[in-house]
């Protein structure tokens, strides 16, 4: 029986680059998906080429799946702690057509690019929407799922 494939997901919140870095090249991560629908960051290393340049070094590729990233309604809801919204705001925007072929990219990636792990900013993936992409890939294709936490160092 092949061995299940697995996804990973982490958030950048309160954590300095090098340590998102190596939490990934410890995990065996091969992918970096960003999965913010804006892929630039006021911390230092975390905006789009800096993080790919960053993961390079390290032989991770990183790829951005903006038609995943949650939609600027979402992002404030989530700003305000208003996370029911935020799944409700995030649920539609799953329906849109990119979302649902990014989805589906990102499915055949797991299971060709060995050790994939979704970005987001939030720390606790309970209040990131990457939980509910992870969640679909996980019931949709069986693939096991692991949430990083890097250390604040």
């Amino acid at each position: 029986m092949a061995k299940a494939k697995k996804l990973f997901t982490i958030g950048y919140e309160q954590t300095p680059p090098k340590s998102v870095l190596d939490e990934l090249e410890q995990a065996g991560v091969k992918l970096l998906v960003d999965v913010r629908a804006v892929a630039s960051s006021r911390r230092p290393g975390f905006s789009k080429n800096q993080l790919a340049a960053g993961l390079d070094e390290r032989g991770i590729s990183y790829l951005h799946l903006r038609g995943l990233g949650t939609p600027k309604s979402g992002r404030e809801a989530a700003r305000s702690g208003k996370f029911e919204l935020l799944h409700r705001i995030y649920a539609a925007h799953l329906k849109t057509a990119q979302a649902r072929e990014e989805l589906d990219e990102l499915s055949q990636l797991i299971k060709k690019s060995g050790p994939v792990c979704i970005l987001c900013y939030e720390r606790d993936h309970l209040h990131c929407h990457r939980q509910w992409i992870a969640e679909i890939i996980g019931e949709r294709d069986g693939v096991k799922v692991a949430n990083l936490l890097a250390p604040q160092v």
